[in-house]
């Protein structure tokens, strides 16, 4: 498994693979939060540590493939 780029992290969600099952809020509650209907709601950048090390573990987690971290730099 390839590591995510050092500095400022961001975790992003593909709405449309997201099938709102929550495993990656069940797993990553500290960084990824509900809305009514079960979908992920993810806001801001993480700084490395505890919450780098939960946006990890809300990726790994998701059936669908639907979260990712990219650089809170790069540009969409």
């Amino acid at each position: 498994m390839s590591r995510a780029p050092a500095g400022r992290l961001r975790l992003r969600v593909d709405p449309v693979a997201c099938e709102g099952i929550g495993l990656c809020a069940h797993v990553a509650d500290r960084v990824v939060a509900l809305d009514r209907w079960g979908y992920p709601i993810v806001d801001g950048d993480l700084d490395a540590g505890a919450a780098v090390r939960a946006a990890r573990r809300a990726v790994r987690a998701c059936p669908r493939r639907a979260l990712w971290l990219e650089p809170a730099d790069q540009r969409r």
